[in-house]
This record gives C-alpha cells, sequence and structure tokens, in this order.
C-alpha cells in the first residue's frame, strides 16, 4: 500500500513548478548638455576647479535608486578650450558628477558627437571607460562596434540590448576608423536581428531624432518607432527636440515608445525648453519551474523635472524634481523663477495629459527627494 501510495504521489500527480519573478527599474532622461553659461557657473575661482555635484543635489536620490538610469550625452568630452553652443566640449569633472548622480548609462549618438572631431569622439569614450559608465552610439573603430554593440545591460537577472542612433552629426564628416550610429532602416533592422541572437531578455532602441522645439512628433519618427517595434524592440526613447512630446504604452503589445524626453539639464532657459522628464520604467521577468519566462512591463510612468538657477554666488544650474506641490520657496528663492518653473509644469502636463496613451505622471514627493 505505501509503495502504491508513493508511485501514484510521485509519477500519479500532475507536475507543480515552483516559479521565480524577477524585477528591474529603469529611468530614461533626455538631453545632458553643457551651454557655456552652465561651464562658467561651474567654475570656482577659488578652486580653480568645476563644480557640478549642486547640479544634480536633489534628483540624485530619485537616479540613485533606480536598478539602470540612463541618459543622452549630448555634448563631446574634448578637453579645452571648453566651449559651449554650437560645438560642446564640456569639463571632465561634469562626468563625474553625473557618475556621482546615479547614471549607469550614457547613448552617444547625437548630432553633437563629433562636435571635436576624432580627438574629441575618442576621448570621451576612454573617458567614459575610465569612470566605468557603460556608453554606446560611438566607437574607435569598427572592431569595437562588432564586438560592444548592441550595448547588452545586466540587472537583477534580467537582460537588455540597447541600440542609439542620430539623424546626423551637423554635417561634420565622422572620419575614419571612428564610427557613429545613423538612422538607417536597413542597418537598425540588421542590429535588431543581432540583438536578438544575444539572448537578452529585450531590446532597447535609444534615438537621437524629431524637430527641435516641436511639442508633436513627426512623421519620420513614427515610421521608425513603427519599424524597430515591429521587427524586436520592446521600448523606443527619443531624444532631440530639447521639449517633452508624448509617451505610449501599448498594453496589447507591451511595448512602449517616447517621442522626446526633452531637456534634463541644459542653458537653454526659453519657455518649453527649460525642463524635461524622467521616464520611470519597471520590467518583470516570470521565470517558470521548467525553465520557461515571460517578460513584461510592469510600469511606465514619468516625472517632470525643472532646470534651476540657484542664488548661489556662481548661481548654478541644479535640476529639480517636480513635486505634487513643486518646490518650496527655500529652493527656488527667486518670484520670476517660479512663475517661470510654474509655466514649464502647466504646459507639460497639459500636452502629456491630453497626448499620452497608457502613461501618467508619477507624482513625486518632497521625500523622494
Amino acid at each position: 500500500m505505501r509503495a502504491a501510495a508513493l508511485f501514484i504521489l510521485c509519477f500519479g500527480c500532475p507536475r507543480v513548478y515552483a516559479q521565480d519573478t524577477l524585477s528591474v527599474s529603469l529611468i530614461f532622461v533626455g538631453d545632458i548638455m553643457q551651454h557655456e553659461s552652465q561651464i562658467k557657473a561651474a567654475y570656482s575661482p577659488a578652486l580653480d576647479k568645476y563644480l557640478y555635484a549642486p547640479c544634480f543635489e536633489f534628483v540624485k536620490p530619485i537616479l540613485s535608486a533606480a536598478d539602470l538610469t540612463i541618459g543622452n550625452l549630448e555634448l563631446t568630452l574634448g578637453g579645452r578650450p571648453y566651449s559651449g553652443y554650437p560645438q560642446f566640449s564640456a569639463p571632465d569633472e561634469l562626468l563625474t558628477a553625473i557618475r556621482d548622480a546615479g547614471f549607469d548609462v550614457l547613448v552617444t549618438a547625437n548630432n553633437h558627437s563629433v562636435d571635436r572631431g576624432r580627438h574629441g569622439l575618442e576621448r570621451t569614450i576612454h573617458l567614459l571607460d575610465s569612470i566605468g559608465i557603460a556608453h554606446t552610439g560611438t566607437f574607435r573603430d569598427t572592431l569595437e562596434w562588432l564586438n560592444d554593440y548592441p550595448l547588452v545591460i545586466q540587472r537583477n537577472g534580467i537582460s537588455l540590448s540597447l541600440l542609439n542612433y542620430t539623424y546626423g552629426t551637423n554635417g561634420i564628416s565622422v572620419r575614419a576608423p571612428n564610427l557613429v550610429n545613423q538612422i538607417d532602416t536597413v542597418r537598425i533592422g540588421l542590429d535588431l536581428m543581432k540583438a536578438a541572437t544575444q539572448g537578452t531578455d529585450a531590446s532597447i532602441v535609444f534615438f537621437h531624432w524629431g524637430n527641435e522645439y516641436v511639442s508633436a512628433p513627426n512623421d519620420t519618427q513614427k515610421q521608425l518607432a513603427s519599424f524597430c517595434l515591429r521587427n524586436g524592440a520592446k521600448i523606443v526613447i527619443g531624444s532631440h527636440p530639447h521639449v517633452i512630446q508624448p509617451m505610449e504604452w501599448n498594453r496589447q503589445t507591451d511595448q512602449v515608445v517616447v517621442y522626446s524626453l526633452g531637456n534634463f539639464i541644459s542653458g537653454q532657459r526659453t519657455r518649453y525648453r527649460n525642463g524635461g522628464a524622467m521616464f520611470h520604467l519597471n520590467i518583470r521577468k516570470i521565470i517558470h519551474g521548467d525553465g520557461t519566462s515571460v517578460l513584461s512591463v510592469s510600469e511606465a510612468a514619468y516625472s517632470l523635472v525643472w532646470v534651476n538657477r540657484a542664488s548661489d554666488e556662481q548661481r548654478s544650474f541644479q535640476v529639480l524634481p517636480v513635486g505634487g506641490v513643486g518646490i518650496d520657496s527655500t529652493i527656488v528663492r527667486s518670484r520670476t523663477y517660479r512663475t517661470l518653473m510654474e509655466e514649464f509644469i502647466l504646459d507639460a502636463r497639459n500636452l502629456l495629459e491630453r497626448e499620452n496613451k497608457g502613461i501618467a505622471e508619477r507624482r513625486l514627493s518632497p521625500r523622494d527627494y
């Protein structure tokens, strides 16, 4: 009897497999820039160095809390003489502050990738490598591109392939053997096929595209996003317009498109351009006992950031996370700036609440920062 019962227990009952759930949280931000006004504000004559930590003081706790924080580095680290628009070369200290603020990955294919020619492109890559920030989009040579692209990122048992492309480089030629990934659907299709062979859980495409200062995606952006989603991408993120554009989460296909995150930090102070959005994405992976797994987006939301000029001696640029009730007057002391901040918040919310599909605002509270 005992043997029969043991036989039934082992072989006669349906198998129940255990399952495990993994998750990873990501934050994407838009354009990280360095205009002349920012470089001057960061310089400390007393120390003879550039101080950038104050720029990210209030947003650092949010960026650091994510498992992966990814942004667009829209400048070169080409060394002295430092310069802003139209050909950017930022002080090296900026990169240290970016890392310390919580950034894990930077995309580098944009229209300013070769502002300082081959030297600037290669020096930027060297500094990113030396400081331990993963990156993709620009490459020293074809061998580096073949070996390292698409970039594979791993966190918490979830792996992602990251691809990055730009519409151009402001008419400046990319000097051999350097490479800058430029938008070409044939190339992108092949790269997505390669990503599919990397054994990662999902592919993300980060584009530098669209029309500057326009709050709606153009037809090319829509076509490119659709192309990527049809060819294996799960997430498409955009930068370059320097203003926020709408976001979409298709629950049926479980795919996400963010057309533009606007400026994360820049010297642009005019309406719509003096802030941007952080895109918060949570991905969940359920692993069944039989080895199969299911990956899905469990959360997609945005929060707003606005760039303040502090009242300190340097008049530092500060990225401020926008809470449900805004930033109190001890931080934004100028009445003019408070008015500009409130205008930005109202404009952004009017646009995104009207145009977004399936993506709502994550209202931050002061305890988040």
